[in-house]
């Protein structure tokens, strides 16, 4: 007779399996078709190249004016999430630690912040920054600061009420400044939620197309997704290059993730409200 417990932990293998497929497959996709002409994209989309080449990248790199775009993507992206991982780790700490109504309502005006979805304020937002002057880099970072803060603020919230109050009130008899306090023993035992937020955000201000299309005006200033554009034309779709380019810009993010992954679990289940 057949063993039913092998047979579950089979299909408990399959059913893991399936979806790491359905998450891989675009991957494919993208490496597979980046080493193809545009010809062949078009008649062997699913199956590997008949002949490799690799003129698709360097080509794809200097049209995407990699190093320009990149070092805009990478300034708006690090200024963003220095400030944001400082400014709500520091709210939330003061929020957790003043049990008072005034903090219980702070604390539900940044939560509900996280159900009002970009698309209902996107027009206003970038019409009131247009009138104040503030588009380009400087708007979009603050703006990414507005927008991500109160899922930073939530997690840390969380975190923070796993953290015991007697830590601070320790310190304090010692002689350490709330500043102290936050800066040298509240902020390394958040590394996990900090890790979660910066791999959270990272992915999101790095690959983010429509908020920069909206803000940004400026050839200077275009980040890696707003020159990806110019593969698509109105009447040509140079999609040879436009993978080749993808892979480029999508491999720093996955260099991120692979050093930071052991931490977004903990960051993430530490933030979660109990």
């Amino acid at each position: 007779m057949s063993n039913p417990k092998k047979k579950k932990i089979s299909w408990g293998k399959i059913a893991g399996i399936f979806p790491v497929f359905l998450w891989l497959y675009p991957f494919y996709l993208i490496v597979v078709n980046s080493f193809k002409t545009k010809a062949e994209i078009f008649t062997n989309t699913l199956n590997l190249p008949k002949q490799f080449t690799l003129e698709n990248y360097p080509l794809a790199f200097e049209r995407l004016d990699f190093l320009k775009s990149a070092l805009n993507s990478v300034l708006i992206t690090g200024i963003s999430l220095v400030v944001l991982v400082i400014c709500t780790s520091m709210a939330a700490y003061a929020l957790s630690r003043n049990k008072s109504k005034l903090s219980n309502a702070l604390y539900f005006v940044f939560a509900i912040g996280l159900l009002i979805p970009f698309q209902a304020i996107m027009i206003p937002l970038v019409s009131s920054f247009g009138k104040a002057n503030m588009l380009n880099r400087p708007g979009l970072i603050i703006m990414y600061l507005g927008l991500a803060s109160s899922m930073a603020i939530f997690l840390y919230f969380g975190a923070l009420r796993g953290i015991s109050q007697s830590l601070d009130e320790a310190a304090t008899i010692d002689g350490a400044s709330r500043l102290q306090i936050y800066w040298h023993i509240i902020l390394p035992l958040l590394k996990p939620t900090t890790v979660t937020v910066i791999v959270l955000n990272s992915i999101w201000f790095w690959n983010d197309y429509l908020l920069p299309s909206l803000v940004i005006n400026k050839d200077g200033m275009y980040t890696i997704p707003l020159k990806m554009f110019y593969f698509f034309g109105q009447y040509s779709k140079q999609w040879h290059l436009a993978l080749a380019a993808l892979f480029i810009a999508i491999i720093p993010i996955i260099i991120l993730y692979l050093f930071l992954q052991k931490y977004i679990i903990k960051g993430i289940s530490d933030g979660a409200v109990k």
